[in-house]
């Protein structure tokens, strides 16, 4: 078997993403499949890459000497193809303009979508979502899209590539909490501590970048170790509704019947909300005017979110934390 730049850029997803499974995802490749292409580069080198630990993949002493060579390769190879896509003219096809945005989960992605699409009629407007947002920010650096909106939670630092810049939405949001409708917290009307969940299984998605690190800090932090269960953030609102677990969650996200949404006391886990752009490719005006629509968006979910907007209402200067 020969090497070639994808089996390279494989490797790398996997030391950046810290498991098989993330990796996967973020190449939109099947697991089992990275799992085999993986075992024929590691027969092709002559030794294992990877070591597989209970908590993921971490680089062999061989894997680290590799992705030090490989990184070079993906790193020239990437900046060609952008570099040739951007002396096609990629990004106008036939003459029309066009805008490539991604985002991590938001409920704020209608609303700005919405008046996007009501702003730039002539427009060709494309829109792809993913639970990774370092997959979207490198897929900015690699002129896939034009911009992308995601989240960075505290103490888990995004990747952020070389060829993209972070303009910041949100300093700080504060991350709250889904529990079942019957719990005491949902009943009490006030702020839930950490300590007071520390009894309950807690669902967390594991590939959705730095959820699991922040929240694992706010547990070391409070001192409690509760139960985790692994899972993805679209079944875990059945889960909270059956009484089965909680999940931490947005602010801005809506109850469903069998749930309520608290805020955490303290606000002990926070995100900061950004969009990246490719260097030099901001878009200029019109990369302030999609800022502002995006934005507008968020303003209007915060308020008409009842549990954010009472949590905005109790404080000391009650408004949104945006970066004007």
């Amino acid at each position: 078997m020969e090497l070639e730049v994808r089996h390279l850029r494989a490797l790398c997803a996997i030391a950046d993403a810290g498991s098989v499974h993330k990796a996967a995802r973020q190449l939109g490749m099947a697991q089992p499949s990275l799992t085999t292409q993986l075992r024929r580069i590691e027969q092709a080198i002559g030794g294992q890459l990877f070591s597989r630990e209970r908590t993921g993949s971490r680089p062999t002493p061989l894997g680290r000497s590799v992705l030090t060579r490989a990184r070079p390769i993906v790193a020239q190879m990437t900046e060609l193809v952008t570099e040739a896509k951007d002396a096609a003219g990629f990004g106008v096809p036939g003459g029309t303009p066009r805008l490539r945005l991604g985002s991590t989960g938001s409920r704020a992605i209608p609303g700005w979508l919405r008046r996007l699409n009501a702003r730039l009629t002539d427009t060709d407007i494309t829109f792809q979502t993913d639970v990774s947002a370092n997959t979207l920010l490198r897929m900015v650096a690699g002129n896939q899209l034009d911009a992308a909106f995601v989240h960075e939670v505290e103490g888990a630092p995004l990747r952020v590539p070389d060829r993209v810049e972070l303009r910041v939405l949100v300093r700080r949001e504060p991350q709250f909490v889904a529990v079942p409708a019957t719990h005491p917290a949902a009943r009490s009307g006030r702020p839930v501590r950490v300590t007071e969940l520390a009894g309950e299984k807690w669902m967390v998605d594991p590939s959705v970048d730095g959820d699991w690190d922040g929240l694992r800090q706010v547990f070391a932090a409070a001192d409690v170790d509760p139960r985790i269960v692994y899972g993805d953030y679209l079944s875990a609102g059945d889960l909270v509704a059956a009484g089965e677990v909680v999940t931490p969650c947005q602010p801005t996200a809506q109850p469903r019947p069998g749930m309520a949404i608290v805020p955490l006391r303290d606000d002990p886990l926070g995100v900061r909300l950004v969009v990246g752009f490719r260097v030099g490719r901001g878009l200029g005006e019109e990369g302030d005017a999609v800022f502002r629509d995006l934005r507008a968006a968020y303003e209007e979910v915060a308020w008409n979110s009842p549990a954010y907007a009472r949590w905005l209402r109790d404080q000391t200067h009650p408004s949104l934390p945006i970066v004007a």
